[in-house]
């Protein structure tokens, strides 16, 4: 039987919130400064609240932003054409697998310190969130590609089907469900390993940079506020990026269907 997929529940959130609290609260009891260990659910919300009302955290979250989710956007660009390539070329497929798995293996602070020996701080976060999605990206598209229903296609060439209607009515169907788990689980690893590469590298006026200096100065508010935001933002994205995957394929259904 098939494992049903969990919600997240109101009160479990709850419960993990007052875990918090009393941890908070506990640790407050027992040092003069426990605050500087781990702030409170109640204090960081507060936080959050007093950074939401200054341009600094929205410049500093739409700076984060473009260049992470632009990574993201040019790796998943670039993974369509290289898994055009890769399905229809053997030699594409073996020459990719070396660096894909290398990618794959490798810690992502690893590249992060490398890549700062040829990038400044600024175009590090762009680059790492490429880097990291990619091979996700590639995988699950080639995937795709490759399970697409050969009848279908050898149909599309017998009666001579134009490109486009084959790209939207067979190809498109059968490729976006791998492109949506693929988004899915790439958006998530590019804010991760984004943010990673703002606290290495220090660009100026970035979240990573912002969770850095609170880390420095023991601003522990400041620093689940900031982690706080930084989830929240992910979470946005995520959910707009695959409801427009989604709404992408309803229109592919529909012409393939119409």
């Amino acid at each position: 039987m098939a494992q049903r997929k969990a919600a997240l529940r109101p009160w479990a959130v709850a419960v993990w919130l007052l875990a918090w609290q009393l941890g908070a609260m506990a640790l407050a009891a027992v040092y003069p400064h426990g605050g500087l260990l781990l702030a409170s659910p109640a204090a960081s919300l507060a936080r959050l609240g007093e950074l939401a009302a200054t341009a600094a955290f929205w410049r500093a979250v739409g700076w984060s932003a473009c260049r992470i989710l632009g990574g993201f956007l040019l790796s998943c660009l670039t993974a369509a054409v290289f898994a055009a390539l890769a399905s229809r070329y053997a030699w594409v497929r073996e020459l990719l697998l070396p660096p894909v798995a290398a990618v794959k293996a490798t810690p992502v602070a690893s590249f992060i310190i490398l890549a700062l020996v040829w990038l400044d701080g600024s175009r590090l976060p762009l680059f790492i969130a490429f880097l990291m999605v990619f091979p996700t990206v590639y995988l699950n598209l080639l995937e795709g590609i490759c399970q697409t229903d050969r009848k279908l296609l050898e149909m599309a060439r017998v009666f001579r089907v134009p490109l486009s209607r084959r790209l939207w009515g067979i190809y498109l169907p059968q490729v976006l469900p791998y492109f949506r788990s693929a988004a899915s689980l790439g958006l998530g690893l590019c804010w991760k390993a984004g943010v990673a590469a703002e606290v290495i590298g220090l660009p100026g006026g970035s979240m990573g940079e912002r969770l850095y200096t609170a880390k420095i100065y023991f601003q522990t508010p400041d620093l689940f506020a900031w982690t706080a935001a930084i989830v929240a933002v992910s979470v946005v994205f995520e959910r707009l990026f695959l409801k427009l995957v989604d709404a992408v394929a309803g229109k592919a259904a529909q012409w393939k269907f119409g």
